[in-house]
Order: C-alpha cells, then structure tokens, then sequence
C-alpha cells in the first residue's frame, strides 16, 4: 500500500518564475518533475508512474501489431554517413568521439539502425512484412528549450518500422500504426485530431500528426468545422477568393512609379488605391543546399514572391526548392542578387536559374500569382514601384508552388460528399503534437542498400514507413486539456493514482483504521490507491490532492460516524464551477465504496468516448 507520508511528493505552492505554460507549472507543482539543465529533467515518483502507465498502453497496442526492439543509444558515424543525415541534421545532433576518435551521435531517431538490422537480415519476400519497434530514450540539441517536457533535449519517444514488398503492403502497416495510434490516444484521455502534416528531415511521402489543441502548442493546425478537414498549417491549403484585377493604365505595359517612402505593404497599397492582394510582395532568403559526393555546403539565393496580403510558409518553401536552411538576405546580398534595397524588390528584369538552387538566383511564386494581371511590384530602385505588371508576360520564374500559409477565414479546399466543395471556413488554432506517421518509401533501403528476393527470385528494395509518439507529450497533453487553478486532473489510466483516499484526522483511531481498510480494498481489487495518512490538517490535504492529477478522492471523516464517505470526482468539481455538470462529490455507504467508484470511472470513461 503506498502512503502518502512515506513517499516523496516535494509539492509546491508557487510555480517557478520560469515556468510559462501550464503543463510545466503544474508537473513542477505536483512534484512529478525537476529540471536538471536546459532541457534536461528528472523525473520523480507521481511522474514516473504516470509515464510508465502511459509506456504500458503504448507497449499493449503496439504489441497487436508489431515486434517490440530496444536499440543503442549511442550510434556510429557511418550509419548515418550511408543515408546522407550525418550532414542534413545539422546541429540538433549530439555528436562526440570515443577515445580512439571515431565519430559518434546521440540517437534523434533510428531509421538507420533498423534499415542497417533488415539489410542484414531480411533476405526474402517471404519473410515480410514486417513492423519493429522500440520504447527509448532520443536526444535532441534543442537550440531553445522551453515549456517544460514540451520542447527538450531528452526525451523518450515510441519509434517504429514497417518494412514490406510494396505500396500496398505500405498502406496497410501505416494503417495498422494509424488504428493503432487512435486507440492509444484515446485510452490515454487525448481529445486529438489528425492532420495531413510535412515529413521534414525524415523523408517520405504521406505524413499524418496527431495533434491536441492547446495554447501551449508551437504548430498551428488548419481546421474546417464544416467538413473535419485539418493540416498542420506547414502542409494546409485553401481555396481563394476570386481577386477583381485592376484596369491597366497608359499602353498597359509595365510602368515605373514614384512612390516615395512606400517600403511596406500597407504604404503601397494606400499610395495606388488598391488591395493588397494586387501588390506582388517579395521575400528574400539565402538558401542552404547541403553538399553530395563529398562536395561542401552552399548558400544560393532565393527569391519568393506572393501575394501582399500573404505570408511566406518557409517549410513549404524549403520543401519546393530542396533546401536545408533558410535565412534572411542581408545587404550585399540583396545588392547581388536584385541590385536593389529591401523594400523595392520586384521580380521584373532578374535573371533567374531554370533549376532550383543551381548557383544563381532561384525565382518562385506561389500559385495563387498565377494568371494574375495588372499587379503592382517593386521595381528594385528606392522610392520606385512599377504597376501593369503581368506574372508570365513580364517576368518568368524557376518554379511555382503552394509556398504560402492559409489565413484563418479562407474557404476549405475539400470536397464534399457529393462531390462539390466543402462550403466551410478555415479556422486557425495552435496544437501540440503527440504523434506522426510516415510513408518513407524507398529513401533509406535505396541509399543503404537493404534488397529481398521477390516471388521471381529478383531482388528488389522493401518499402518503408516511420512511425513515432512522444511519451511525455502525452503526458504534457493531458494536463494542458484538463486543468483549473488548483491543479490537474487526469484520466484514470494514465494518473499515478486512480484515487486518493484522504484520512481528514489521522489522530482519531476509528478514521485512520477505516482508511486503512478501504485502501486494502480497493487495492485488493486492482485499483492503484494512495493512501493519505499524513499528519496535516484537512484543507493542506485538499488542496494537494486537487494539485497532483488524482482524478477521485474519498474524504474519510465526521460522515463516517453515520457509516458514509465523500467521494469527490476531480474533473466534476471543476465543471461545476463554469458550467450545470452532475455534483463533484456525493455521499457513499462505505460498504458501496468499491462499486460505486467503480461505476464513476466507467461513466468517465464512456465520457471520454463520446468526447472523442
């Protein structure tokens, strides 16, 4: 029986200053965690129960559909040489040298272990397909942590591997880990959405995340409340409204303005009485292009023009060009490429490369420039724009592509069920991500040379999907979805504790005696109970309880002279504060203690359910 007065549960009254975000003010409250360094935490008991509860679940779905591994920590250099991200993953690897000066890395991820584990091992069609997987510990050196288990450089993360013969074999292991995925988050209390998302460094194809909304999250997702279409915003698109061009001026050929003091956007549009969306704008970047066959990294010019009244989306960018890296342009480069000063950029008159990054300068407009007439853009001289301007007439570009981000309020891009399209609006909120399934496809068995023998005897490369949850983001989850200013609650099959049996005063024999008897029950019938034994007055033991992520409690005091206990329901109390919700606690005979709590936590359960 676990007793509150012998464990170690450091509560605190106050948050630390640096703490921003709830979850990581009320994990440090509740004593589940410690920071270490930047970045770096223990994790003490309440919290490392609570993982090991959310590590079983994963383990027990993961188990239905693949094989469980456990791989080193610490990987040699040449792994990763094969595969080309020795270079690619930049400085968010730990690397380090043993003592004889070979190069080493912590692991961030393991397709190139496994890759490594099935070209040595796999020799047949016969013997996919096959899904691997590991609970373990990745590291990360994260330029800027922050928000507690959110954003670190430790962390523990469920990866797994599919390995099969083809695409279709592909489709069924990456729906396999998605139905998986889906049971998992929602025994662990998630209310959680999918999202079509980008691969990033992993490679690949189709990419789907599962995201929580929360205002502690750093993605923001792109959601349709009319059709359930939701994007991480680096992948969403949209529908645009038809624009009304403007009537040309003059012969409408291209003309130079006058537009002193008009650097901005705003300034423009106000200066030729028009809307934004007529004025092309342009954001200047030099982009990294990582070197091959030995060849040494490079930074090439990039020039992206949109819209006025749109936002570069740099992820996108990155992925149309195939860079590694983005930053602003600086001076002279502006003066090399455009010959001309920030603010007055204009597409008009560069020469441009007709292959991304190829040593010039690459042009891309988003499509939404596409087909435009009669724009407005800068015409690379201070205090000069030019107007007339026609994308395609009067400037060409290396390549065109969705290279902006979706504003809250633009029309869905699905279609609906009768084939027509979605009538919704976007919405626009920030989420934290708990999961991300990939289709690699053949990216790690071609360049590390994994082979089988198909049926005819010919060899052939496996297809492979990446599939990966971050424990403590589930965790961080849970709480940033449930909690008041007292504290936390989570859900039963994730808390430390299912319930918390407070004793109100441990001086009275017959109180502490009826404690002890009920947290021998409970426990006897399987149910993970913290007995409250300590020493403190009543409303010290209260308030702990609602701090610590408990989600029932039974108060054990004057009522049970009358044979009756308190059972509170965490997640009620709160509700009933902002909202009619059924009590928060209620009066038990205490010979039906046991069936009663038992019948509350299937009610949360189904709860939960019809939530999801």
């Amino acid at each position: 029986m676990h007793r509150w007065s012998k464990l170690f549960v450091p509560t605190l009254r106050e948050a630390p200053a640096d703490a921003e975000v709830a979850s990581h003010k009320f994990l440090l409250r509740a004593g589940y965690i410690r920071q270490l360094g930047a970045g770096i935490y223990n994790y003490l008991f309440l919290g490392q129960r609570s993982l090991n509860k959310v590590i079983a679940i994963v383990r027990e779905e993961m188990d239905k559909i693949g094989q469980e591994f456990y791989l080193p920590g610490i990987l040699p250099r040449e792994l990763w040489e094969e595969s080309g991200r020795w270079k690619t993953m930049g400085e968010n690897m730990f690397r380090l040298k043993d003592r004889k000066g070979a190069d080493l890395c912590l692991g961030m991820t393991h397709e190139e272990i496994m890759t490594s584990i099935a070209r040595n091992e796999l020799r047949s069609y016969k013997q996919l397909p096959q899904i691997w997987y590991q609970i373990q510990t990745k590291f990360r050196d994260e330029p800027r942590p922050k928000s507690g288990l959110l954003r670190v450089r430790q962390f523990i993360m469920k990866d797994s591997y599919s390995f099969d013969l083809d695409k279709a074999g592909l489709d069924r292991s990456y729906d396999l880990h998605d139905g998986a995925y889906r049971r998992i988050f929602t025994r662990c209390g998630l209310k959680f959405v999918s999202v079509d998302a980008d691969s990033g460094a992993m490679g690949g194809s189709q990419s789907q995340e599962f995201m929580v909304y929360s205002d502690a999250g750093e993605d923001l997702v792109a959601s349709c409340p009319q059709c359930g279409y939701a994007a991480n915003l680096e992948k969403a698109t949209s529908r645009l409204e038809p624009v009304i061009e403007m009537e040309p001026t003059g012969d409408g050929k291209p003309e130079l303005v006058h537009t002193p003091g008009c650097a901005a956007i705003a300034d423009v549009a106000a200066f030729f009485k028009i809307s934004p969306a007529s004025d092309i704008k342009c954001v200047a970047y030099m982009a990294l292009k990582r070197g091959t066959a030995g060849a040494p990294d490079a930074w090439h010019g990039v020039a992206a023009f949109l819209r006025g009244d749109h936002q570069v989306n740099e992820t996108k960018l990155m992925g149309a060009i195939g860079a590694a890296d983005l930053r602003p342009m600086q001076t002279d480069e502006l003066a090399k490429y455009f010959n001309g000063p920030a603010g007055y950029l204009g597409p008009v008159g560069l020469s441009h490369d007709t292959h991304s990054l190829a040593g010039g300068l690459t042009i891309v407009i988003d499509k939404a420039l596409e087909n435009r007439k009669n724009m407005v853009c800068g015409a690379n001289k201070l205090d000069y724009h030019l107007r007339n301007v026609v994308p395609g007439r009067d400037f060409s570009w290396t390549l065109s592509a969705d290279i902006r981000s979706v504003n809250e309020g633009e029309n869905c891009p699905a279609m609906n069920e009768t084939g027509g399209t979605c009538v919704g609006k976007l919405v626009v909120g920030k989420a934290v991500e708990v999961g991300h399934i990939f289709k690699l496809g053949y990216k790690y068995s071609e360049s590390m040379g994994a082979r089988v023998l198909d049926e005819n005897g010919k060899e052939v490369m496996p297809i492979m999907g990446c599939y990966g949850i971050g424990v403590e983001r589930i965790l961080t989850a849970a709480i940033e979805q449930s909690y008041d200013a007292n504290g936390f609650w989570l859900p039963a099959s994730i808390a430390p504790f299912t319930v918390v049996i407070t004793v109100t005063n441990v001086s009275d024999p017959s109180l502490r005696d009826l404690g002890e008897s009920l947290a021998s029950e409970l426990e006897s019938a399987g149910i993970d109970v913290l007995l409250d034994d300590r020493d403190e007055r009543a409303g010290v033991k209260f308030k702990d309880a609602d701090l610590v992520g408990i989600p029932y409690r039974i108060n054990v005091g004057k009522k049970a002279a009358s044979g009756q206990v308190e059972l509170v329901t965490r997640k009620l109390a709160q509700a009933a504060k902002t909202a009619p919700a059924p009590a928060a606690s209620e009066d038990v005979p205490i010979k039906d203690v046991l069936m009663v709590l038992k019948e509350r936590t299937e009610e949360q359960r189904l709860l939960l359910d019809s939530e999801l």
